[in-house]
């Protein structure tokens, strides 16, 4: 047995989380098992279904590229721990800080993945650049879930993209699973529901995303749900407030069943500042939902031709005349599609396992 050891700042219900687990519970656990390195003390969503399924949870401090006790933690963690011949970081431009000990302490492969096109630019940007440029250095292989993603991570390096791929037959529209969805969020059966999936965090731009869905209330009375946490949750909640629309916005929370919450949704919205490419939007068009993405979200995404793309220096207003002419659009069955554009997660497990074990014969 290949036992892989991935490191990641928690497995909460995230995107690259997600990615991780469609993969964990479709790959051959008889030949690959993953354990994971994690960088927070408090158990997450998915720890009970990682030890379930026979993974092992190491953890560690806050990852702080400054400091001496974090380096010496990951020191000691890659001491102690000889067992893993493949080593697949997730922690983005500081990766760098991992692999660099892995190298040191001979792990032979040593994976950064990319997750997403682009940062935050905040006080932490310049310090992440600077770490970025050192991934190639440490790595000896580099993986990223879009084109996108790859180029603007490694520069240059050739990289191979692994899809972010999903269970697209849970996805399949179903009128009765919307119906009972519908009832049990207070949606009556011809109200007009927007939906949205992601960590309230800048990224996703919820702010925007509230402002188009005022603008699509003034016109046709609507509702928008919200699925997710983050540290930006209650700022968007008083948002919501002031605006008078708490009656018409239903924060869900974390859920585990977002594949039936979407087949409750009638429009898929994402206005994003920038993404590597997101599990949700696969899922969503493997819902047969219609999607509206912000031109910072990679066209690589689109996998059906539910997908329309629009910029994000338009206006709310105008974000909202392109819903309401997707309001009509019924949702329809694209498992075929989502099979041939090569992200069903059934196959593309395989393919990566294949990756892993051709890795651990080059050692």
């Amino acid at each position: 047995m290949i036992r892989i050891l991935h490191v990641v700042t928690h497995m909460n219900r995230g995107g690259l989380e997600t990615m991780i687990m469609n993969y964990y519970r479709n790959i051959d656990r008889e030949k690959i098992q993953f354990h994971f390195l994690v960088h927070r003390q408090e158990k997450a969503d998915y720890d009970d279904e990682i030890l379930a399924m026979g993974g092992k949870i190491y953890r560690i401090s806050r990852l702080n590229p400054f400091g001496r006790d974090y380096r010496n933690e990951l020191e000691d963690f890659f001491e102690k721990h000889k067992e893993y011949p493949i080593v697949h970081v997730h922690q983005d431009c500081l990766s760098s800080i991992i692999l660099k000990v892995a190298q040191k302490h001979n792990i032979k492969v040593r994976i950064a993945h990319s997750h997403s096109s682009s940062q935050d630019k905040d006080i932490k940007y310049p310090i992440k650049m600077i770490y970025r440029h050192f991934i190639p250095k440490y790595a000896t292989h580099l993986m990223a879930c879009s084109k996108a993603a790859g180029e603007w991570m490694f520069r240059g390096e050739k990289f191979e993209i692994v899809n972010n791929a999903i269970d697209a037959k849970k996805y399949l529209f179903d009128k009765s699973k919307r119906k009972n969805i519908r009832e049990k969020l207070g949606i009556q059966s011809d109200e007009f529901l927007i939906g949205h999936v992601g960590r309230f965090c800048y990224p996703k731009n919820h702010h925007f995303l509230v402002d188009i869905f005022e603008k699509v209330n003034q016109i046709v009375p609507a509702k928008l749900i919200l699925v997710g946490e983050g540290e930006l949750r209650a700022e968007i909640e008083d948002k919501v407030k002031k605006l008078g629309l708490t009656e018409q916005v239903v924060f869900t929370g974390l859920r585990s069943d977002v594949s039936d919450l979407m087949q409750a949704m009638d429009v898929f919205v994402f206005p994003s500042h920038y993404e590597g490419l997101p599990v949700t939007l696969i899922e969503a068009q493997a819902a047969g939902l219609p999607c509206l993405i912000s031109d910072r979200v990679p066209i690589e995404c689109k996998k059906t031709d539910l997908v329309r793309q629009e910029a994000l220096s338009k206006s709310a207003e105008e974000w909202a005349e392109v819903i309401l002419k997707l309001k009509g659009i019924q949702h329809r069955k694209t498992y075929q599609e989502i099979v041939a554009a090569d992200y069903d997660i059934k196959e593309n497990a395989k393919k990566l396992s294949k990756i892993y074990e051709e890795m651990n014969r080059w050692i």
